[in-house]
């Protein structure tokens, strides 16, 4: 017997189901903040700006339980008694827990690398850099943090497994080797700005000392368990399926990504030779790169004066040429990467804007050189200046995440889809040559090897976690492909290793953003604008691809707007 259309709920029911969602997700989002610190202080909430995070096995795992709990509830939840709006938030915020359990309960990076000192260099450094308040606050907020980095060292060590990834925690005795470095500036600072013989700077060079002390004994301890360290790096096959398929691209599995990255090496070695062409049609592919290589500055201090010069040109552009809605009050720094960062960010990175902050500040950080190679330099030549500018500044991820600052819902907050942000740094590398923002010959070539670099990270992603191939191998092929120098092309690899599914992003998301604007161009005709199809994405958040299409479909309410 038919039972007939389900009744439509009133309002009141819609409004209770409604605060019903928007608590247990704002439930889920204070509970994260306090138990991971230096994500608070990221997004810019300072309660607990003088703390560490508990970096022990217990709070990790219970984290893990807190997560699936999560999810129960929100399945449990009634879509069809929700509004519009919470509907799509309850789907994204689902997306985003399935993605951190199945990280943090299969992928278990956690236990199969020692990795205290990202946590503790991430939750010094933000505090730092950025003058959310005054610096006396942020010092006291600094030396509190010091204070706790010996017992967070001991916390960690019994998270390590049975068998971790020697190669990963190779990687992390140098960051830790590195890490004084950091604890050397903030004293230095602190010294500056603090009167001789204050309490409050006896205190900061007190924890300071012990903080090294507690990363040679960390370090040395790491040595120790290297022998053991018998554990694969690679996710496997099947996890990394089930990883590309939570992660929602669009229907792909690994084969089709993997074959699209296949494609685009070829596509963009023809587009470089093409380029290369125009500069001297004599000249072989791999001496035209190596020509461009060539021209740059000779220092590294020129070369930061020039990334702020060419990210300024091209924000002046994007207003000229009316592409973009660009943020309000929004400004960046471009600085030198810290010496403990600089194994994994072998050329440049960037550190968005806090969400609860103002002034919006992002923070632009460009690596010298990985293990003082004196060819680095060739990596800051001066069309890569430009086309990295572009990536990391105006319009890439810096417009986008001051304009993302419009929409910070709990679920959108606790979203990561790297396939948009960094799909997104890639597409305006190719859109921005091509409304003719320094388009050069030279430029060309390096958007052309930059996309042969992501279409190489797409294969190397991929084939590593597969298990297919090894780190030694996917160097000889990064290099081989791209012109790397030899070390930038090892910290790439190893980087790659230890965030399975992430690498894959930049191309594809690049491939899926300009089909979705295809797509929307052919549904919209002569109605389509470029600016308007940009801030549609721009302003609605840091949402997977695939949401951002829904939203545009008019979905949860459509895209946000600049000024809503």
């Amino acid at each position: 017997m038919s039972r007939g259309p389900r009744p439509t709920p009133s309002t009141g029911a819609v409004a209770a189901a409604d605060a019903k969602l928007d608590a247990l997700i704002q439930g889920r989002f204070d509970a994260l903040m306090a138990t991971w610190p230096s994500r608070a202080t990221y997004l810019g909430i300072h309660a607990y700006d003088d703390r560490l995070a508990d970096l022990s096995r217990s709070t990790v795992e219970a984290d893990v339980a807190a997560e699936a709990r999560f999810i129960s509830e929100l399945e449990a939840s009634d879509p069809s008694l929700l509004s519009g709006r919470r509907r799509f938030e309850r789907e994204l915020a689902l997306h985003g827990a399935r993605l951190r359990h199945f990280e943090a309960d299969v992928i278990r990076g956690w236990q199969r690398r020692a990795s205290a000192s990202h946590e503790i260099g991430d939750a010094l450094f933000l505090l730092l850099v950025r003058d959310f308040a005054p610096l006396e606050e942020r010092l006291a907020s600094l030396t509190r943090r010091l204070e706790a980095v010996p017992e967070a060292l001991l916390q960690v060590r019994d998270r390590l497994g049975a068998e971790p990834v020697r190669l990963w925690n190779e990687l992390e005795m140098v960051a830790a080797r590195e890490l004084p470095t950091l604890v050397d500036e903030i004293v230095g600072v602190g010294r500056e700005h603090l009167p001789a013989g204050a309490p409050g700077l006896a205190r900061l060079e007190r924890a300071a000392q012990a903080t090294c002390q507690a990363l040679l004994d960390y370090e040395a301890w790491i040595g120790s368990t290297l022998d053991a360290a018998t554990g694969d790096a690679p996710l496997g096959g099947e996890a990394m399926e089930r990883l590309i398929e939570l992660r929602a691209l669009e229907g792909l599995d690994g084969d089709a990504i993997l074959a699209i990255g296949h494609e685009q090496l070829e596509a963009m070695h023809r587009a470089r030779r093409e380029a290369g062409r125009a500069i001297d049609p004599a000249l072989s592919e791999s001496v035209v790169v190596d020509r461009v290589k060539a021209e740059g500055p000779s220092d590294f201090g020129t070369a930061l004066s020039a990334y702020r010069e060419a990210m300024l040109r091209a924000r002046r552009f994007i207003a000229d040429r009316d592409l973009a809605t660009l943020p309000d009050g929004d400004s960046i720094e471009v600085l030198a990467t810290p010496r403990h960062m600089r194994s994994l960010v072998p050329l440049a990175a960037y550190f968005e804007p806090a969400v609860f902050d103002r002034p919006i500040r992002g923070i632009y950080i460009v690596t010298p050189s990985v293990d003082g190679d004196p060819r680095a330099m060739r990596e800051h030549n001066w069309a890569s200046i430009v086309n990295t500018s572009v990536h990391e500044a105006y319009p890439g991820h810096h417009h986008q995440f001051a304009a993302a600052l419009s929409s910070p819902t709990p679920a959108r907050l606790l979203t990561d889809a790297p396939e948009f942000h960094e799909g997104w740094a890639m597409y305006c590398e190719q859109m921005m040559l091509e409304e003719g923002f320094e388009d050069t010959a030279a430029r060309r070539v390096i958007v052309a090897t930059d996309a042969i670099w992501r279409a190489c990270r797409i294969i190397l992603d991929i084939r590593l976690h597969r298990g297919e191939i090894g780190v030694d191998e996917a160097v000889d092929f990064l290099v081989e492909h791209t012109g790397f120098e030899r070390p930038v092309g090892r910290a790439e690899v190893n980087r790659y290793t230890q965030t399975p599914g992430y690498n894959l992003s930049y191309l594809l998301g690049k491939m899926l953003l300009q089909r979705l604007r295809a797509d929307q161009q052919a549904s919209l005709g002569a109605d389509f604008s470029l600016k308007g199809f940009h801030d549609a994405l721009l302003y609605s958040g840091n949402l997977p691809i695939s949401f951002q299409r829904r939203l545009l479909a008019g979905e949860g309410g459509g895209p946000t707007r600049p000024g809503a």
